[in-house]
């Protein structure tokens, strides 16, 4: 298999519930998935599901809460940097033919990972392997990187009448 980049970004639901979808794909065709989540700490309903699919290892490095892009902690930076760690050893490992990073985009715009970082990820991937990248605000130098990109764009959503996330819907 040729491994290309994919982002999926933009400020409209569904990045990471694509990424997951893709996952669940290739697990059914016999693929080997690592899915590393970036600032998720919290017991959303993927976890659960796919601790039982064949070839699909899910990882999170975050705090259960979601990280201020204003007050950024030291232990935000650190899980991050250990998030990229542990995905840049599954890349590199010759176990996966996907691997998903989940929020990597977030993580770059946010200052918690250095664009450079990412950037280098993408160039010392493996030609065989297929990496993903989510998250709003992909930084340009990652689009340039990127063999296809997928903005999801907001047109209308229940947030904005109050509807707060809903269990097994948002998360």
């Amino acid at each position: 298999m040729v491994g290309m980049v994919q982002v999926y970004t933009g400020d409209g639901k569904g990045k990471t519930t694509a990424a997951l979808g893709l996952a669940l794909r290739a697990a059914g065709h016999g693929l080997r998935v690592y899915i590393g989540q970036f600032m998720k700490g919290v017991r959303y309903g993927e976890l659960a599901a796919l601790a039982n699919v064949p070839n699909i290892q899910i990882k999170q490095f975050g705090r259960p809460q979601w990280v201020d892009p204003q007050g950024v902690t030291d232990e935000d930076i650190a899980m991050a940097q250990q998030a990229l760690k542990d995905g840049t050893d599954a890349l590199q490992s010759g176990g996966y033919d996907i691997v998903i990073l989940d929020e990597i985009n977030v993580a770059a715009a946010w200052g918690l990972l250095a664009v450079e970082q990412v950037v280098e990820l993408i160039r010392s991937r493996p030609s065989n392997v297929e990496l993903v990248l989510t998250g709003r605000c992909a930084p340009s130098q990652v689009l340039e990187s990127a063999d296809l990109i997928t903005e999801m764009r907001e047109i209308k959503h229940p947030y904005h009448k109050g509807v707060i996330s809903r269990q097994g819907i948002e998360f």
